[in-house]
């Protein structure tokens, strides 16, 4: 990755980002002139109605996707600085990306999936990935677990090995779409109490949700309307 790039400041720096779509002679905005700061260590939930920009938001945070303009900087990277390959070596060591349908490979075990970000992104020396996979799954609760395939696991069980291989690199961020919207509302609570340990960790922490109980763990809560920040707010802690 390009030295250059590296600056010192808050984890997450949005600053006058817009994002739009073409659809047909038309364009769609989703993100609408968007400033945005998040400090290291901040546990935040964006929340807002379907349509109101927040995937793409985390999209564009993940450098999944590119804004039309305006910049991002996280995890002390300006990434519109960064080629793809640039932006992919930046995603692999620095973000961990948590989904809705947990995306796990179907062929390898639990274990194994958690150690494909291991093998991509070489952050972890060889001999250590395999202990540390299981290690990641102990720390979410499913080390039993972690010979098994996807497919034998329960949906709770599934997502917290999505979280640990969000975590397989150690990346200082980590970012989670809809993360509870595929289980039931036990399941969920208990997904969402494994976030809050982790950032009590100290890990900074962004979840797009619809939970409404999220705000018994989150410091702060962001609402998207239209892609525009309508509102911002701290979250006393219950």
């Amino acid at each position: 990755m390009n030295r250059r790039c590296l600056i010192v400041g808050s984890a997450i720096q949005v600053s006058d980002v817009v994002k739009t779509y073409p659809l047909g002679a038309d364009e769609v905005v989703a993100v609408d002139h968007l400033d945005l700061g998040i400090e290291e260590g901040e546990f935040v939930a964006v929340v807002g109605r379907s349509g109101s920009g927040k995937t793409t938001l985390l999209n564009l945070l993940a450098g999944i996707d590119r804004p039309t303009s305006g910049s991002v900087v996280a995890a002390g990277a300006d990434l519109g600085s960064l080629s793809e390959s640039g932006l992919a070596e930046w995603r692999g060591r620095n973000v961990g990306l948590v989904f809705q349908f947990f995306q796990l490979l179907p062929t390898l075990t639990v274990a194994e999936n958690v150690m494909l970000p291991m093998d991509f992104a070489a952050k972890i020396p060889a001999v250590r990935r395999r202990d540390r996979a299981r290690e990641l799954l102990e720390r979410v609760g499913i080390g039993d677990q972690a010979d098994k395939l996807p497919s034998m696991l329960s949906g709770g069980q599934q997502q917290r090995a999505a979280i640990a291989r969000a975590l397989a690199n150690d990346p200082p961020l980590l970012l989670a779409d809809e993360p509870t919207g595929n289980l039931d509302s036990h399941t969920a609570d208990a997904v969402l109490e494994v976030f809050a340990g982790l950032n009590a960790e100290g890990r900074t922490i962004v979840v797009v949700t619809h939970e409404r109980d999220i705000r018994a763990i989150v410091k702060r809560e962001i609402t998207l309307v239209d892609g525009r920040v309508v509102a911002d707010e701290s979250v006393v802690a219950r």
